[in-house]
């Protein structure tokens, strides 16, 4: 049997913005004046058309219906149990955080493991962290230090 192959390389990062750009438009998903989840409505369908074919047997993957062109700074944060992180925004750029275990509740969604929010620059928000504290990772356009 043959080895499988792919190529990660395939798409330019525009040609990826492009795509991202034609799902958001055909799903209706406003991501640039509110924040976004996982959770939220029409992200199963923007994330139906962003799957990706090429992929090695026994994977799965979608681009998410998001970018950031920017320099990045990644993060990770522990969090204890009902910890809040009080209303606040993120001036200098955008940011995703996803959620790697435990749970954090926003807006009335608790966010689990795999779940994620998307956050555009200057938008402001707050969280509290679920019963069993939460693992974060998370990147910026900005300095979040």
């Amino acid at each position: 049997m043959a080895k499988q192959t792919f190529d990660p390389n395939r798409l330019t990062f525009e040609q990826g913005v492009e795509r991202i750009k034609n799902a958001v438009r055909e799903s209706g998903l406003d991501v640039e004046s509110r924040i976004i989840t996982s959770k939220d409505e029409g992200v199963e369908k923007a994330l139906k058309i962003l799957e990706v074919d090429n992929v090695p047997p026994g994977f799965r993957k979608w681009q998410l219906p998001v970018y950031m062109a920017c320099e990045s700074q990644l993060y990770i944060t522990v969090a204890e149990p009902g910890a809040q992180a009080s209303p606040h925004a993120h001036n200098d750029g955008a940011g995703i955080r996803f959620i790697a275990s435990g749970s954090i509740v926003y807006n009335g969604y608790e966010l689990t493991a795999g779940d994620w929010m998307y956050v555009p620059a200057g938008m402001e928000y707050s969280f509290e962290v679920g019963r069993y504290g939460a693992l974060m990772c998370y990147c910026y356009c900005c300095s979040c230090a």
